[in-house]
């Protein structure tokens, strides 16, 4: 929005073209979703306290989560209005990376606010049916899978031998598994099904503790930004040897105010926590991450720097399965971080040395981009 004024300005003022660089307008991407979240954040806690809008607390959490019991939830509201506002002001609007993104974001924002609300106002801890998260979320997740093959299918790869739909393996300048040889994108879009609902789901099983879950969106979505700004410039993409995408670079818009909203949120979520994401927030939060890995063509790089995401996935369904099949347990509790609960760590040392986790994946997932 603020990019079609300045350029419409730039016309009379030529000092107005600096909004053009992208760095400048990432930068102004954090501060405005950061500002919003600091400034709207403590009002929506008295707010959200008033409504006695608090979180419910299962019966199968962990004794010391008792304390928990009435903090104010679906925080993630604040996470994604800060997030669409920032968007909207300082991204290109005329690039259909950002509107794909802003669509996942508000269909899957939708279900978890849905899922959070049944559970607030009904106090039934099942939330919303399975049958419709699985319908609204599965319509969401293979309309931008079909849209994203629509633009690929469009485009030429200049500077990679792998065709644009194609599934990159790390550390390799020219391997690739050859999505495009099945007709009309249909390995395509349904692998984009599961990356973007399999990251909304792990990143909501993930959300457990206090600043477990949104630090790491922050470190992923700030590294997914590097992979999107080197993949949008065809200079930087030939030198690397990673697709050019030529939308992509605009996705560091986004990367930025998930970066910024999130920083903002942690200010309220870090222990003890002020207010809780909720479903609103994880479920959008983990979608997002999923289908910028998707435009920046590194599904597999997503998974490694995501990897505490998919531990705590993983961890849950070795003991359903476990549970189910051997009627033994493999951890104490799950998802994950309630196993090492279980054996006596405190909350807050859980909680940072998954961050440190992260911080280690995170850097290797941006060694990829050399080590080829």
């Amino acid at each position: 929005m603020l990019l079609w004024l300045s350029e419409q300005l730039a016309v009379h003022f030529s000092w107005f073209q600096v909004f053009r660089y992208l760095t400048l307008r990432a930068l102004l991407s954090v501060l405005t979703s950061l500002g919003i979240g600091l400034m709207v954040g403590p009002y929506m806690i008295r707010k959200l306290r008033a409504l006695k809008y608090g979180q419910a607390v299962s019966n199968f959490a962990p004794e010391n989560h008792a304390v928990k019991m009435g903090t104010p939830t679906m925080g993630g509201v604040l996470i994604l209005i800060s997030i669409g506002i920032s968007t909207l002001l300082w991204s290109d609007l005329r690039n259909p990376y950002v509107w794909i993104v802003l669509g996942v974001m508000v269909v899957f924002g939708a279900v978890g606010w849905a899922d959070d609300w049944i559970k607030i106002r009904y106090k039934d801890n099942k939330g919303l049916p399975a049958r419709k998260k699985f319908f609204w979320t599965s319509i969401a997740s293979l309309g931008a899978g079909i849209a994203l093959y629509a633009i690929a299918a469009q485009q030429t790869n200049p500077v990679h031998s792998a065709g644009m739909v194609d599934l990159l393996i790390p550390f390799f300048k020219n391997l690739s598994l050859p999505f495009s040889v099945v007709p009309y994108g249909i390995a395509f879009i349904v692998f984009t099904y599961l990356v973007i609902n399999g990251a909304s789901n792990a990143v909501n099983l993930t959300d457990g503790l206090d600043g477990l879950a949104i630090m790491p969106v922050v470190m992923v979505a700030a590294a997914l930004g590097v992979f999107a700004y080197l993949s949008g410039d065809v200079r930087f993409a030939d030198y690397l040897h990673i697709p050019y995408v030529a939308y992509a670079s605009e996705l560091v818009v986004i990367c930025s105010a998930m970066v910024g909203a999130g920083l903002a949120f942690l200010w309220f979520n870090a222990h003890p926590a002020e207010i809780f994401m909720g479903d609103v927030g994880a479920l959008a939060l983990g979608a997002m991450l999923g289908t910028l890995a998707v435009m920046v063509r590194q599904e597999i790089v997503f998974a490694i720097m995501g990897g505490v995401f998919v531990m705590e996935a993983v961890s849950v369904f070795l003991q359903i399965g476990s549970l189910r099949m051997r009627q033994k347990r493999v951890f104490l509790m799950a998802p994950l971080h309630h196993h090492y609960e279980k054996q006596g760590w405190k909350e807050t040392q859980v909680v940072i040395r998954f961050w440190i986790i992260t911080i280690i994946l995170v850097v290797i997932g941006l060694m990829t981009l050399k080590l080829r």
